[in-house]
């Protein structure tokens, strides 16, 4: 009897791409064959909240899961549609079948139930430290941002000068 492969879904922003993300990837990739990751708001960059490009984001992730000897992945960039109805079919449109989406958002949750998939929670690795948000905000004020990220993470923000980028988002033009 062959043994038919298991195929996850994971989505995110990854803005940027930290620790928790890392753990959560590497979780599920130790559970399913393939790891499908959507790297989502891919049109978004040079804004505070989505300072990094969809190829910036793509460099995070593959450089810091190969080099944890994580290869059953696959990254796709996806574009908001803005429009919940038709989202998912968005996303089924750029990714190949999957068994099962992992995701935390509420949203993300409902509207792959309400076609069917099966969802599944992955285990939150410190949230409120280990996040997006937080990283951006120590890149700002100038704290030790390095300690939430891969290696390689660090890697690509240094090539891209990304915390100085951020630092010119959070100028204003007013005296």
């Amino acid at each position: 009897m062959i043994r038919r492969e298991v195929r996850a879904l994971y989505i995110g922003r990854f803005q940027p791409y930290h620790k928790g993300h890392h753990a959560v990837i590497r979780e599920i990739a130790s559970d399913v064959d393939e790891v499908i990751i959507c790297i989502g708001s891919a049109q978004l960059s040079h804004e505070l909240d989505n300072p990094f490009t969809a190829g910036e984001r793509y460099l995070m992730i593959s450089k810091s899961l190969r080099s944890d000897g994580i290869l059953n992945f696959y990254i796709v960039p996806v574009l908001d549609v803005n429009w919940n109805a038709v989202w998912v079919s968005h996303v089924e449109s750029l990714i190949p079948p999957v068994d099962i989406v992992y995701t935390n958002n509420p949203l993300i949750e409902r509207l792959f139930r309400e076609r069917g998939y099966k969802v599944k929670a992955p285990l939150m690795f410190n949230r409120k430290y280990f996040s997006g948000r937080e990283v951006r905000r120590r890149m700002m004020t100038g704290e030790n941002w390095q300690e939430l990220v891969p290696d390689s993470v660090i890697e690509v923000i240094t090539e891209i000068d990304g915390v100085n980028r951020i630092r010119d988002l959070m100028r204003s033009d007013r005296e």
